[in-house]
């Protein structure tokens, strides 16, 4: 008897979510929508100041050539501030962790020189290098974008010498 009762428990329920779904999927929709309410118009970007600092680096994209599976693969980007008012960099990061900058903190005043010095852990990464580094600051050319290439040659494998044969047992 509660198998019974059970069963017609659920039919009731499943016959009443599915009429009610039907009565939602049929009842009209108005012809004309209500009026929504216009989008706020979106402020105009602020115009860059020409007056601002501008890097002007002696490479932006340095190729390493080949270099070892192991050791960090370093370079310096140089540039030169060309702007009429300091650079702050506010930050720097590579594309990924195996890719680090660091960068100067003060500012760099107007026909100063500085750099941005990057490396790159080459240890188990053999193959090729494509990175970029990001460097957001107050200069003209913000964010401005810095890339390294190459090839990490692997470490040659070395031999691993086969396992000694295990000692024969012992008659007795």
């Amino acid at each position: 008897m509660k198998k019974v009762i059970i069963a017609l428990f659920c039919l009731t329920l499943s016959v009443t979510a599915a009429n009610a779904q039907n009565k939602s999927a049929a009842s009209p929709t108005p012809a004309t929508p209500a009026a929504a309410p216009s989008p706020a118009p979106v402020p105009a970007a602020a115009a860059p100041d020409p007056d601002a600092g501008k890097f002007k680096f002696k490479e932006e994209i340095h190729n390493f050539g080949e270099v070892p599976e192991g050791p960090f693969a370093e370079y310096d980007f140089e540039f030169k501030n060309v702007g009429k008012k300091p650079i702050q960099i506010n930050e720097a990061h590579g594309s990924c962790g195996c890719t680090v900058p660091t960068y100067p903190h003060d500012p760099i005043l107007p026909g100063a020189s500085g750099k941005i010095h990057v490396q790159y852990n080459t240890d188990h990464r053999p193959g090729m290098i494509d990175k970029s580094i990001t460097i957001n600051s107050n200069a003209v050319q913000a964010p401005m974008m810095l890339y390294i290439k190459g090839n990490v040659k692997a470490k040659p494998v070395e031999a691993t010498p086969p396992p000694a044969p295990a000692p024969a047992p012992a008659n007795k």
